[in-house]
Order: C-alpha cells, then structure tokens, then sequence
C-alpha cells in the first residue's frame, strides 16, 4: 500500500512549482540546476526530489497545471450561461485576473514548452487549443457569420496576442495593471469587432490555414 501524503503536501508542491518557474522564466529552463531550483524554494534536494522526479517533470508539471488552471477558468466562465457579449468579456476579465499572478508560468509555457517529450508537449498543446477554441466558440456565438468564413479562430489568436504578451511590456508595480487593462481589452476588442466583415471562405483559407 502506497504511504499517504502528509497533510500540507499539496501546499508544498505548489510552492516548490511557483519558484521553479520564477526560477525558470528568469534564468531560463537550460541554465537552470536542480541545485539551483532546491535553493529558489527553500528545500534540500532530497525534499525537493519527494515532489517531482527531476528538472524535465519540474517543467512538464509548471505547464500542464498552467494549462490546466486556464481550462478551468474557461469552464467555470461557461457554467454561468451568461449572453453571448457578456460571456466573452467574461472570459477576457477572468484570464487577464489569472496572469497577473502566472507571469512566470506564462513565460515557461510559451518558451519552454519545447523542451518537454513529445507526447508530453502534445498534451500541453492540445490543452492550449482547447482554451482557444472556447475563445473562437465565444466569438462565434456574438458573430456567427464570422465562423462560417473561417475568422472565428483567427480573431481568437488576435485576441491572445494582445492578452499573452501583456508580461513583456507591463512594468510591475506601474500605474497599469491586469486588472485595470482588462476593460481596455475588452472594449478595444468588442469595439473592433463589429468592424470585421465576414469574407467568402475562399478567401480566407490561406490566411488562416497555419493556425487552424
């Protein structure tokens, strides 16, 4: 029978997480030691061991809870059954709340996620799609006639590229923040959306063949 974990054992594993990606995003994965890492989160490395089995789990665990956290908040946006308008700007309010705390996290995922094994990788992947299809669907639901020109999905990336590289630019401690970003998001997006003209499909399938 497998020895129970110890009360508090989740708590310290989402500690060690959070300061191996701090690590991660600043230093970068490959420069990184174990050594380095146990240091970052206050532990011996035979502790740090009792959490994740080497640096490659460290990262595989940093973006796939990432991921993960992000198709919750997708789903818990969803349970609400709010109108289509309302359950977009929803859903913009809620990921740029989620990044103001998951900046480190945000950087591993989108440069490191390389490094993990394939099958690995693919499984990340294919959660980040899952979070992009929602925003698409979300979209759709406001503009169905974008959908069917194939600009639902492109309009989702659009979106992501202005919200994922926030961290890039965003000063901490500044005047902007997140939280106080976030309506300008959503107003700069819903305002340019009614702009967008729905193209015959033929016209429109080069353009967005690579992300689709």
């Amino acid at each position: 029978m497998a020895r129970p974990r110890a009360a508090g054992y989740e708590d310290q594993r989402e500690q060690i997480l959070a300061a191996a990606a701090q690590l991660f995003a600043t230093r970068g994965y490959t420069a990184a030691t174990m050594n380095d890492v146990a240091a970052a989160c206050g532990v011996s490395k035979p502790t740090l061991y009792h959490y994740v089995r080497d640096k490659h789990d460290l990262l595989r665990q940093i973006s796939a809870g990432h991921v993960a956290r992000l198709e919750a908040l997708v789903a818990e946006v969803g349970a609400v059954r709010l109108a289509p308008e309302a359950h977009l700007r929803a859903l913009i309010q809620r990921f740029m709340q989620a990044y103001a705390s998951a900046e480190h996290e945000h950087r591993v995922l989108t440069e490191d996620v390389k490094f993990l094994a394939e099958p690995e990788r693919d499984a990340v992947q294919a959660g980040q799609r899952r979070v992009v299809r929602a925003f698409a669907a979300a979209i759709a639901a406001l503009r169905p006639e974008l959908a069917a020109a194939r600009l639902d999905t492109a309009l989702a990336m659009l979106l992501f590229g202005m919200i994922n590289w926030t961290f890039t630019w965003l000063k901490p401690g500044g005047a902007l923040t997140h939280e106080t970003l976030a309506p300008v998001v959503i107003d700069l997006f819903l305002g340019g959306l009614p702009a967008v003209v729905a193209q015959p499909r033929a016209a429109t399938k080069s353009r967005t063949a690579a992300i689709t």
